[in-house]
């Protein structure tokens, strides 16, 4: 298990009785189970690339100058969006954190220069095209036979009905399923915006038509592939045997890449995100609320789910529509 102090390598100890004190240990276990395994991987990924900087440039990484940091985010700006930049802070800082040290990210040469970055490259991200209910119709057509299409018409309609995102699908175990009479009950155990494992519900009604239904689609997978306990989505050897693994989030992006492909789409712009993004604005364009695609994504920020919601009102609500052209 990464933890947090292992960005950087272990913390100093002061003294032999805090080495051997079990609620130091009790402490440091709170500390790694603080933030999610991705994100400190992802921490000790930026924090090397700034260790191999600073030795290249002969300047001390830890503790670090808030020289140095500003000038080793000015050289990222020449190839990285401002939001790689900023998790590259992020890690300095968590690094210095880690030891007890002030960082030097709060810095106003480091926050102005960062802002001077953000002015000139600008701060928008590049957003995956979403797959609407057209596109996923065409998908589903263009599944495998056998197994795998079973699994991949499971996976691509459960994630569009629920805007589930790749870590939820593919973290689903069977206990997480609910089938009644009205549709599918999902329990989600543990999220992006649920750390701590709250948890919570997601209903999925049954479709009016019974070839993109995801309830059907995912009862007929789980049932075809003779699916009790453990992973719901696994993996599939090349001779159509499901095995035991469940499949990874990387997986779900290639399926969705592949059957977008088929359907004649640029492969290119479409992800594993864009079931979730197609979800929140298929239902903008059919006049769903707020806090009703809300519900269904976990978004917690109104700001991030009225991007989709502008997207989908974009011609729905057009004043140029009123022109009379």
């Amino acid at each position: 298990m990464t933890s947090r102090a292992a960005i950087v390598g272990p913390i100093p100890e002061k003294g032999a009785e805090v080495v051997s004190s079990p609620s130091l240990e009790q402490v440091r276990e709170f500390i790694r189970a603080s933030k999610a395994e991705s994100t400190l991987r992802g921490y000790q990924s930026d924090w090397r690339h700034f260790l191999d900087w600073c030795q290249k440039h002969d300047v001390c990484p830890l503790p670090s100058s808030p020289e140095t940091v500003a000038s080793y985010i000015a050289e990222c700006a020449g190839y990285l969006k401002t939001g790689s930049i900023q998790r590259r802070l992020n890690a300095i800082a968590e690094a210095h954190k880690a030891v007890g040290l002030e960082s030097p990210t709060s810095a106003g040469m480091v926050r102005n220069t960062l802002k001077g970055i953000k002015r000139m490259i600008g701060t928008a991200a590049v957003q995956k095209t979403p797959t609407l209910t057209d596109d996923i119709r065409v998908m589903v057509d263009a599944t495998d036979a056998g197994p795998i299409g079973s699994r991949d018409r499971a996976l691509i309609l459960l994630g569009f009905a629920g805007a589930f995102r790749r870590s939820e699908m593919v973290g689903l175990d069977v206990p997480d399923l609910g089938f009644t009479r009205d549709g599918l009950t999902v329990t989600l155990r543990r999220s992006k915006t649920d750390q701590e494992g709250m948890g919570r519900k997601i209903g999925i009604p049954y479709g009016s038509n019974p070839e993109t239904c995801p309830v059907r689609a995912l009862q007929s997978w789980i049932e075809q592939a003779s699916i009790t306990v453990g992973p719901v989505f696994r993996s599939i050897n090349r001779h159509g045997h499901v095995q035991p693994g469940r499949l990874s989030g990387i997986d779900v992006a290639r399926i969705v890449k592949k059957l977008v492909d088929r359907s004649g789409l640029d492969a290119t712009k479409y992800a594993g995100h864009s079931l979730r993004a197609g979800h929140a604005t298929t239902a903008a364009i059919g006049g769903a609320s707020e806090r009703s695609i809300m519900n269904q994504t976990g978004h917690r920020s109104v700001q991030m789910v009225r991007r989709y919601i502008r997207d989908g009102n974009l011609f729905r609500e057009n004043s140029a529509g009123k022109l009379g052209l």
